[in-house]
């Protein structure tokens, strides 16, 4: 059987944004009654929830894919691939803050690990929205 190496493997996958965590965040916003939010505006970074009006973008981060440093595990194949993936990952995240930031736009990221405490998810976007 031909098998694929994982780094094309995973290449292949396309990205359809992270789901699970972003209908979570839509779930608690609406939960919690903060309206005014659109999903992917076309500005820098594309975040998962924009709020034009304050100029707030939201986004909600795989814990795997940006690194977290309390959940993410480095994988045992391809351990310099995956490194240099991973960071040049978060180097684009910082780069994304700081064109959003220069722009006048307040960031949130949100870890997926974090979606745990909503409360407190709720509470810094309604600090930052009114």
């Amino acid at each position: 059987m031909f098998k694929i190496p994982r780094s094309r493997l995973m290449g292949l996958i396309k990205a359809k944004g992270n789901k699970k965590t972003e209908v979570r965040l839509a779930e608690l916003l609406r939960g919690a009654g903060i309206n005014g939010w659109r999903r992917h505006l076309p500005i820098p970074g594309r975040p998962d929830f924009s709020f034009r009006k304050q100029k707030v973008a939201v986004f909600v981060d795989g814990c795997f894919w940006h690194g977290c440093p309390r959940c993410f595990r480095l994988p045992n194949q391809n351990r310099a691939f995956w490194k240099a993936k991973i960071e040049g990952n978060r180097r684009r995240d910082r780069s994304v803050n700081g064109r959003l930031r220069r722009l006048g736009w307040k960031v949130i990221r949100i870890r997926e690990c974090r979606l745990k405490h909503s409360d407190r998810i709720v509470a810094k976007i309604r600090q930052l929205v009114g």
